[in-house]
């Protein structure tokens, strides 16, 4: 089928300069040269057979037949002009670009990332560099999943995901033998290991699992047999035998699952630090962060249930 209509290009051309009222300010706006705003414009006339504009020295005027044309192509332009605007914008709801703690991304939320792919395949995410304190609002309005107490700037959305429940882990031989760990005053008698950067959660640890037992648990003089500022350091000194660790319970699935460690006591002790999937406000609505944070609030439930 021949296409009787003029190129979009040409039709472009024509209605920026019958709204402009120049070829000079219509070819400013579409970035190209007067000539080819005027070269355009005449194959439009010569195809239809018609005078679009009076041309003069100060600019250009639309005939008759020019405001007639100009009614009924202008409207179609700008619809098509919306439409690429709307489905740019429903592109980009469906793009996150999104910064996690390194120690999560690797404990816990790599490892659940195909399910998600799988419930939406329509969701890229696009993984940034992750530095401490740089809040998605003052980033690159991305979202962030990163540890915290609840406390966030101002024009911040933040979420609870998971990491409140805090568990003693040790390897399973520890559990038997000639100093079992068989109640937390046990682990008195142990070397402990220690978060350099949450030197007091062990006594917070303490004090809650006295408060569960209503029985005294002398833990005044703790001291760490070694302290690291890794999660995964923390975990694979427990791993190999140099004492208990106090972790977040669901950085240790990997852990637990292969048999390498235990959680010796049943009690949950809850800190008051978690992860928290934030975003800027100018995010809320978008369809990618909606759907990440249905999705992580999801998992997250299951395993502080687990």
């Amino acid at each position: 089928m021949r296409i009787a209509s003029p190129s979009l290009s040409e039709l472009h051309a024509f209605v920026a300069a019958a709204r402009l009222g120049t070829f000079l300010k219509a070819a400013e706006i579409l970035c190209v040269t007067p000539g080819a705003v005027s070269r355009a414009i005449s194959r439009i006339e010569a195809d239809l057979g018609c005078q679009l504009f009076t041309r003069h020295v100060r600019g250009c005027e639309l005939t008759d037949q020019g405001r007639d044309y100009l009614a009924l192509v202008a409207p179609a332009l700008d619809a098509l002009e919306s439409a690429a605007a709307k489905a740019k914008v429903r592109s980009a709801n469906r793009v996150l670009r999104l910064s996690v703690t390194p120690t999560l991304a690797s404990h816990w939320l790599i490892r659940r990332l195909p399910e998600f792919h799988r419930e939406h395949p329509e969701i890229s995410l696009e993984f940034v560099p992750y530095r401490a304190g740089d809040y998605p609002l003052l980033a690159s309005q991305g979202a962030s999943l990163c540890g915290g107490n609840g406390q966030w700037p101002v024009g911040l959305e933040a979420t609870y995901v998971v990491g409140r429940q805090i568990v003693p882990v040790c390897r399973p031989v520890d559990l038997t033998g000639p100093n079992p760990l068989k109640k937390p005053a046990d682990l008195l008698h142990w070397p402990l290991l220690f978060h350099a950067h949450h030197p007091h959660t062990w006594r917070h640890w303490f004090d809650a699992i006295a408060c569960l037992s209503n029985e005294a648990i002398g833990h005044r003089d703790l001291q760490a047999a070694a302290s690291f500022d890794q999660v995964s350091q923390l975990l694979e000194a427990a791993v190999s035998g140099l004492g208990v660790a106090l972790v977040q319970r669901c950085l240790t699935e990997d852990y637990l699952e292969a048999g390498k460690l235990v959680i010796p006591f049943a009690e949950v002790v809850h800190n008051d630090r978690g992860y928290y999937f934030c975003y800027p406000e100018s995010l809320r609505r978008t369809d990618a962060v909606e759907a990440f944070r249905a999705w992580l609030v999801k998992h997250g439930e299951i395993s502080d249930a687990t």
